[in-house]
Protein backbone atom coordinates (compact mmCIF):
# COMPACT_ATOMS: atom_id res chain seq x y z
CA UNK A 1 0.00 0.00 0.00
CA UNK A 2 1.80 3.50 -0.99
CA UNK A 3 -0.05 6.67 -1.99
CA UNK A 4 1.05 7.75 -5.05
CA UNK A 5 3.63 10.46 -6.27
CA UNK A 6 0.11 11.66 -8.03
CA UNK A 7 -2.20 11.80 -5.45
CA UNK A 8 1.14 13.45 -3.05
CA UNK A 9 1.44 16.08 -5.81
CA UNK A 10 -2.16 17.15 -6.70
CA UNK A 11 -3.30 17.74 -3.05
CA UNK A 12 0.25 19.73 -2.73
CA UNK A 13 -1.45 21.70 -6.25
CA UNK A 14 -4.92 21.95 -4.33
CA UNK A 15 -3.57 23.53 -1.57
CA UNK A 16 -1.07 26.01 -3.10
CA UNK A 17 -4.63 27.14 -5.01
CA UNK A 18 -6.64 27.55 -1.19
CA UNK A 19 -4.07 29.53 0.09
CA UNK A 20 -3.58 31.66 -3.50
CA UNK A 21 -4.68 35.37 -3.76
CA UNK A 22 -8.59 35.64 -2.81
CA UNK A 23 -9.25 38.29 -5.80
CA UNK A 24 -7.72 36.24 -8.56
CA UNK A 25 -7.01 33.01 -9.93
CA UNK A 26 -4.18 31.32 -9.06
CA UNK A 27 -1.70 30.73 -12.35
CA UNK A 28 -0.34 27.39 -13.16
CA UNK A 29 3.38 28.62 -12.77
CA UNK A 30 3.07 29.99 -9.62
CA UNK A 31 1.41 26.43 -8.57
CA UNK A 32 4.73 24.72 -10.54
CA UNK A 33 7.15 26.72 -8.75
CA UNK A 34 5.97 26.63 -5.43
CA UNK A 35 5.86 22.81 -5.10
CA UNK A 36 9.27 22.46 -7.49
CA UNK A 37 7.23 20.60 -10.28
CA UNK A 38 7.46 20.97 -13.93
CA UNK A 39 4.42 23.02 -15.88
CA UNK A 40 3.63 20.29 -17.70
CA UNK A 41 3.26 17.80 -14.91
CA UNK A 42 1.33 20.75 -12.72
CA UNK A 43 -1.36 20.87 -15.49
CA UNK A 44 -2.24 17.33 -15.48
CA UNK A 45 -2.85 17.55 -11.83
CA UNK A 46 -4.70 20.77 -11.93
CA UNK A 47 -6.83 19.52 -15.19
CA UNK A 48 -7.77 16.09 -13.01
CA UNK A 49 -8.50 18.22 -9.95
CA UNK A 50 -10.89 20.67 -12.59
CA UNK A 51 -12.82 17.65 -13.99
CA UNK A 52 -13.36 16.37 -10.74
CA UNK A 53 -15.39 19.45 -9.36
CA UNK A 54 -12.72 20.67 -7.40
CA UNK A 55 -11.15 23.36 -9.34
CA UNK A 56 -12.29 25.42 -11.80
CA UNK A 57 -10.30 27.57 -14.36
CA UNK A 58 -10.08 30.68 -16.87
CA UNK A 59 -7.52 30.78 -19.18
CA UNK A 60 -5.82 33.79 -20.62
CA UNK A 61 -3.03 36.22 -19.06
CA UNK A 62 -5.27 36.81 -16.43
CA UNK A 63 -6.49 33.00 -15.81
CA UNK A 64 -6.02 30.50 -13.51
CA UNK A 65 -7.49 28.08 -10.72
CA UNK A 66 -9.78 28.85 -8.18
CA UNK A 67 -11.36 26.38 -5.63
CA UNK A 68 -15.15 25.36 -6.66
CA UNK A 69 -16.18 25.54 -2.58
CA UNK A 70 -14.63 27.02 0.80
CA UNK A 71 -11.80 24.54 1.16
CA UNK A 72 -13.30 23.87 4.04
CA UNK A 73 -15.92 21.83 2.11
CA UNK A 74 -13.25 19.92 0.10
CA UNK A 75 -12.18 16.96 2.15
CA UNK A 76 -8.70 15.18 1.93
CA UNK A 77 -10.91 11.93 0.78
CA UNK A 78 -12.33 13.83 -2.13
CA UNK A 79 -9.22 14.93 -3.54
CA UNK A 80 -7.91 11.48 -3.37
CA UNK A 81 -10.59 10.03 -4.90
CA UNK A 82 -10.40 12.59 -7.90
CA UNK A 83 -6.51 12.20 -7.62
CA UNK A 84 -6.42 7.97 -8.02
CA UNK A 85 -9.33 6.81 -6.88
CA UNK A 86 -10.32 4.18 -3.98
CA UNK A 87 -7.60 2.56 -2.12
CA UNK A 88 -9.80 -0.84 -2.67
CA UNK A 89 -11.72 -1.30 -6.32
CA UNK A 90 -14.49 -3.05 -5.75
CA UNK A 91 -13.00 -4.89 -8.68
CA UNK A 92 -9.97 -5.63 -6.20
CA UNK A 93 -10.86 -9.66 -6.17
CA UNK A 94 -11.31 -10.26 -10.35
CA UNK A 95 -8.06 -8.43 -10.13
CA UNK A 96 -6.14 -10.81 -8.51
CA UNK A 97 -6.95 -14.18 -9.15
CA UNK A 98 -3.33 -15.61 -9.40
CA UNK A 99 -2.78 -17.52 -12.56
CA UNK A 100 -6.61 -19.21 -12.37
CA UNK A 101 -9.58 -17.13 -14.24
CA UNK A 102 -11.23 -15.81 -11.28
CA UNK A 103 -10.23 -16.13 -7.75
CA UNK A 104 -9.97 -19.08 -5.62
CA UNK A 105 -11.58 -17.56 -2.50
CA UNK A 106 -13.78 -15.19 -3.67
CA UNK A 107 -17.07 -17.07 -2.11
CA UNK A 108 -15.08 -17.45 1.72
CA UNK A 109 -11.73 -14.82 1.79
CA UNK A 110 -10.16 -14.26 5.48
CA UNK A 111 -8.60 -11.51 3.81
CA UNK A 112 -10.77 -9.18 2.26
CA UNK A 113 -12.42 -8.03 5.47
CA UNK A 114 -9.44 -6.52 6.41
CA UNK A 115 -8.58 -4.83 3.44
CA UNK A 116 -12.50 -3.72 3.24
CA UNK A 117 -11.93 -2.13 7.02
CA UNK A 118 -8.53 -0.53 6.01
CA UNK A 119 -10.82 1.07 3.01
CA UNK A 120 -13.11 2.29 5.72
CA UNK A 121 -11.01 3.53 8.25
CA UNK A 122 -8.66 5.71 5.54
CA UNK A 123 -12.38 7.00 4.26
CA UNK A 124 -13.68 7.73 6.92
CA UNK A 125 -10.53 9.56 8.60
CA UNK A 126 -9.90 11.22 5.00
CA UNK A 127 -13.07 12.23 4.85
CA UNK A 128 -13.28 14.15 7.98
CA UNK A 129 -10.22 16.20 7.30
CA UNK A 130 -10.37 18.83 4.85
CA UNK A 131 -8.15 21.19 2.44
CA UNK A 132 -8.35 24.21 5.17
CA UNK A 133 -6.77 22.33 8.33
CA UNK A 134 -4.40 20.52 6.22
CA UNK A 135 -2.90 24.26 5.66
CA UNK A 136 -2.77 24.62 9.81
CA UNK A 137 0.67 23.23 9.34
CA UNK A 138 2.41 20.23 10.43
CA UNK A 139 1.95 21.19 14.48
CA UNK A 140 -1.94 21.96 13.78
CA UNK A 141 -2.31 18.91 12.08
CA UNK A 142 -1.02 16.62 14.27
CA UNK A 143 -2.88 18.04 17.38
CA UNK A 144 -5.83 17.76 15.40
CA UNK A 145 -5.22 13.74 14.63
CA UNK A 146 -4.04 12.91 18.44
CA UNK A 147 -0.84 12.51 17.28
CA UNK A 148 2.52 13.73 19.54
CA UNK A 149 3.91 17.37 18.59
CA UNK A 150 7.41 17.54 18.85
CA UNK A 151 8.44 20.20 21.10
CA UNK A 152 11.06 21.77 18.77
CA UNK A 153 7.60 21.61 16.28
CA UNK A 154 6.06 23.68 18.80
CA UNK A 155 8.22 26.43 18.41
CA UNK A 156 8.54 26.16 14.84
CA UNK A 157 4.50 26.89 14.53
CA UNK A 158 4.91 30.10 17.05
CA UNK A 159 7.63 31.13 15.30
CA UNK A 160 5.87 30.99 11.87
CA UNK A 161 2.87 32.74 13.09
CA UNK A 162 5.05 35.43 14.17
Amino acid sequence: MHLLAQEEYGLRCLLQVANGPSDRPMAISDIAEAEGLSLEYSAKLLRQLRIGGLLESRRGVSGGYWLTRPAEEISVWDALQVLGGTFLSEAFCEEHPGQATSCLRNSNCGIRPMWELIESSLRELLSNVNIAELNNGECCMRERLGMPVAEDSKHLAIAEKS
